[in-house]
């Protein structure tokens, strides 16, 4: 089962990825970059793009039906959200939440150029890689 470090590069293998990331959403670090940096700078994006993901699964708009009829989710039951994405004008971002048998506070963060990169296989290679991630 592969690490961060074979998961990132697994993740650049996809058409069009100028970068990726591993990222805790609860504090933001990068822990692991491969490839370039959204804005230049890895540490910046990855908390960016923490702060987005905090959003996202803190929102209540995007809970499942279920969550708030019964009692908090057990650590390590997946993320109430799978992915999220962004398009700009000449990029899209994926942000694919890993499951883990702790705590799932991290994420996949794919930088895709958009001339290059297909949006559809890049969620479907991401999912997959997020599923083999192995951290610890």
């Amino acid at each position: 089962m592969p690490g961060i470090d074979e998961s990132l590069l697994d993740a650049m293998r996809v058409p069009g990825a100028r970068g990726a990331a591993v990222v805790d959403w609860v504090s933001g670090l990068a822990l692991g970059v491969v490839g370039e940096a959204a804005g230049g700078d890895h540490e910046a994006a990855a908390a960016e793009t923490a702060e987005f993901a905090r959003a996202a699964l803190e929102s209540r708009s995007f809970a499942p039906e279920s969550v708030g009829d019964g009692p908090e989710p057990d650590p390590g039951t997946a993320p109430p959200v799978q992915d999220v994405i962004v398009t700009t004008p000449d990029s899209y971002h994926v942000l694919t939440f890993v499951s883990t048998p702790f705590d799932s506070s991290v994420f996949l963060h794919l930088w895709l150029d958009r001339a290059d990169g297909n949006l559809a296989l890049a969620r479907i290679r991401l999912a997959e890689t997020a599923n083999r991630l192995v951290l610890g």
